[in-house]
């Protein structure tokens, strides 16, 4: 079933997840014990995320650094198959401009397409440190609106070669937004136009970034609906836990945490403190939204579902 169907024909809130493959040489088994904690809240799918290749350095004693090839972490296609036909939910995979070449994405999108999954999230990816060099006359989608493009031709029969009567597929195509304005984009409106360009390009609906400030969220959806968006716009939630993730996500996410937030963090004698303070705020957050019309909320599991539980639980909404 396509997202945008599920979420049209909702009759009451519901919860979605995000989760990451394990890392290379670990067991799915990992994260089916992750699911199997999250099934008990009914969710119509969930997002499997897609890593490619990166570089890192490590310092050596003579104080030089040698850089290191860290290999894309595979699994995405392998999991959502799982997920799809184990737990009979609906999966969507990450599929990311950076790393693939655009052969190399028509290949997957093909792979997907047998293994009857017809959700996918185009989003651009992370800016690599490392470049992978492609075959000689292949090239690689720049930007997410490349990619959503890309998809869309498939849909309608249009592949990266010619080919007579090719067959056409039928991805439903989601998005990413931000609340906060991506990092690159110089405006908020000016990013939300080439929001409405993806939209247009055939996206059917949007997951947000994380944000922790319900206002982000409100005004960032006022203002696609002013520009002409009119596709689902799904919140994206993500718990604060952890002390350093007071510097961490802002730094990786371009997000802004609530100074009442941090100030209780850092005033935190334990672990144990800062765990009830992001529950309580998560729980906050959801029951806004949920107040104000929102009819799908979206956590970033990753690979802990004990405290997204909790607050799940909270909402009375399964």
């Amino acid at each position: 079933m396509k997202i945008n169907d599920i979420i049209n024909e909702a009759k009451t809130p519901f919860v979605s997840f995000e989760i990451i493959p394990p890392n290379r040489g670990r067991s799915a088994r990992e994260i089916y014990d992750i699911i199997d904690e999250l099934i008990e809240f009914k969710p119509p799918f969930i997002d499997v995320t897609s890593h490619a290749a990166d570089s890192y350095f490590i310092e050596q004693e003579n104080g030089t650094f040698t850089r290191h090839i860290k290999r894309k972490r595979p699994g995405t296609i392998g999991l959502c198959a799982a997920i799809k036909y184990r737990y009979k939910l609906e999966a969507v995979p990450h599929l990311l401009c950076h790393g693939f070449s655009r052969q190399e994405t028509e290949d997957a999108l093909i792979e997907l397409n047998y293994l009857g999954i017809d959700n996918v999230l185009a989003i651009r990816g992370d800016q690599p440190q490392y470049k992978k060099a492609h075959l000689v006359g292949r090239e690689s989608n720049e930007h997410s609106l490349e990619l959503v493009k890309q998809i869309s031709n498939m849909n309608r029969g249009k592949y990266q070669e010619d080919i007579l009567d090719a067959d056409e597929s039928d991805f439903c195509i989601g998005v990413g937004g931000y609340p906060e304005k991506h990092p690159d984009s110089p405006s908020i409106e000016a990013d939300i136009r080439y929001l409405k360009q993806k939209v247009d390009a055939g996206a059917q609906y949007i997951v947000t970034q994380m944000f922790f400030q319900n206002e982000d969220f409100y005004a960032f959806s006022k203002e696609c609906r002013k520009q002409g968006i009119n596709v689902p716009i799904i919140p994206g939630l993500k718990l604060l836990t952890r002390k350093n993730q007071l510097h961490k996500l802002p730094n990786a996410f371009s997000v802004n945490i609530p100074d009442d937030v941090v100030r209780a963090f850092e005033a935190a004698e334990s672990q144990h403190e800062r765990t009830e303070i992001g529950v309580a705020h998560a729980i906050s957050q959801c029951e806004d939204l949920l107040n104000n019309g929102v009819e799908n909320l979206h956590f970033y599991v990753m690979q802990d579902s004990r405290l997204v539980k909790q607050v799940i639980r909270s909402l009375d909404i399964v």
